[in-house]
Order: structure tokens, then sequence, then C-alpha cells
């Protein structure tokens, strides 16, 4: 119906996870990939509304990981 802001995206961005498994911070991951903390902050709290292939490859390429390893299907 709407689009708000509020509503679910149906995506799950898994960043935390990677992050952890890679014992990489946020401000690492920033540092590496050229995107803000408070832009991978939204990404990681699955607040983000879309994302650029630049970005998505860059933070693909700096965490070692596919597309699909990053971003899933949230089914709830």
């Amino acid at each position: 119906m709407g689009g708000g802001d509020d509503e679910p995206t149906g995506i799950r961005c898994r960043l935390d996870d990677l992050l952890a498994a890679r014992s990489m911070t946020l401000t690492q991951l920033s540092e590496r990939v050229g995107v803000s903390i408070v832009n991978l902050s939204v990404l990681k709290n699955d607040r983000a509304r879309a994302i650029r292939f630049s970005t998505l490859v860059a933070v693909c390429d700096a965490l070692d990981c596919e597309v699909g390893e990053l971003l899933e299907r949230d089914r709830r």
C-alpha cells in the first residue's frame, strides 16, 4: 500500500554478521569502501531503502563476500 520509510523492504542486511565473522569494525569498513559510517549504519540496521551497485560491490569486495551473503530475503 503506502511505501513509507517505516515499512519493511523485505530485504535483510547481514552486515553485522559478516563484520563479526571477519573481526572488522564498521569504522574499518567505512575507511575501506569510502562510505560514511552513518550510511553503513543505516544499511546495517535494515533502514536503507536503496543501495548503489557501486557501494554494494565495494562492500562485498571489502568483506570478500557475495551479494547473496550480504543481503537476503526477509520472509517474516
